[in-house]
């Protein structure tokens, strides 16, 4: 089966804002500078949109040397370029990694922003996935998350409110696979990629979060609940689409055709 890569989204703060492009690259901790920066509590605790849904609203990009973050919460963006230094021991959903503190400009800038204290750190070190052998920097567990525009369609025809692909915050959209034909999908192969889905991707509340307001509403869990509810590893969740371990790198772009297996 053949499906089309429909969109690329890259978060390079985790838990903000989406960057869509047209191409990038795939490396074996996910899309370049996916998740690559965090925000953290002073006690090294990293912040989401679970606890915080106005982190939806920051608006980063990154080139690899400056990050650049803008907001309707700030009159002027942060312009940033990326410092090293030494690693400092934070956590993301209580598992311990490191990252190296962005200084105190960065901190007092997203502090005052957010309206509570927090710094920004870029990853460093190593990270394993939760399961499937690879690696990846501040995502929850696995480097990439797909969702299928197919899967989507059938939701909002259940949900009472039309929802856009971005309440879901996929890496990689597709499209071909009919709804949730994500769902037995074990590997996506490219000219120059390949990718294997590992497990469903559990849902929580940052999906009622509108990524465009930041305002919650009860949709669309309320309606994955009535029959997304899987088991998984022992635990129920709801489930909607696939998270994926990267087993061979290289360049990803929107229209290219991969053959899902």
């Amino acid at each position: 089966m053949i499906a089309v890569v429909a969109g690329l989204n890259v978060f390079p703060i985790k838990s903000a804002g989406a960057v869509p492009v047209a191409e990038t690259e795939l490396t074996p901790q996910g899309l370049r500078h996916d998740r690559e920066f965090m925000l953290v509590r002073p006690d090294g605790r990293h912040l989401s949109q679970r606890e915080v849904p106005e982190l939806a609203l920051l608006r980063p990009g990154f080139d690899g040397v400056k990050l650049v973050v803008r907001t309707p919460f700030a009159a002027a963006p942060l312009v940033w370029e990326a410092v090293d230094g030494p690693a400092l021991d934070v956590t993301v959903h209580r598992r311990p990694c490191q990252g190296v503190d962005q200084g105190d400009e960065a901190a007092g800038w997203f502090s005052e922003t957010l309206g509570l204290p927090c710094r920004l750190v870029r990853f460093t070190g190593t990270r394993p996935t939760a399961l499937g052998g690879g690696t990846l920097t501040y995502a929850d567990g696995y480097p990439v998350s797909v969702l299928s525009d197919e899967s989507l369609d059938d939701l909002n025809r259940r949900a009472d409110a039309r929802l856009p692909m971005a309440r879901f915050r996929p890496n990689i959209v597709l499209r071909g696979l009919g709804p949730y034909g994500e769902d037995s999908v074990t590997r996506l192969r490219g000219d120059r990629v390949e990718i294997e889905l590992v497990r469903p991707c559990g849902r929580c509340v940052i999906i009622n979060t509108d990524q465009d307001t930041a305002r919650r509403s009860p949709e669309p869990l309320r309606a994955l609940a009535r029959y997304r509810t899987e088991r998984f590893d022992g635990t129920r969740e709801i489930m909607f689409g696939r998270l994926g371990v990267p087993r061979a790198p290289g360049a990803l772009r929107v229209g290219d055709e991969l053959t899902a297996s």
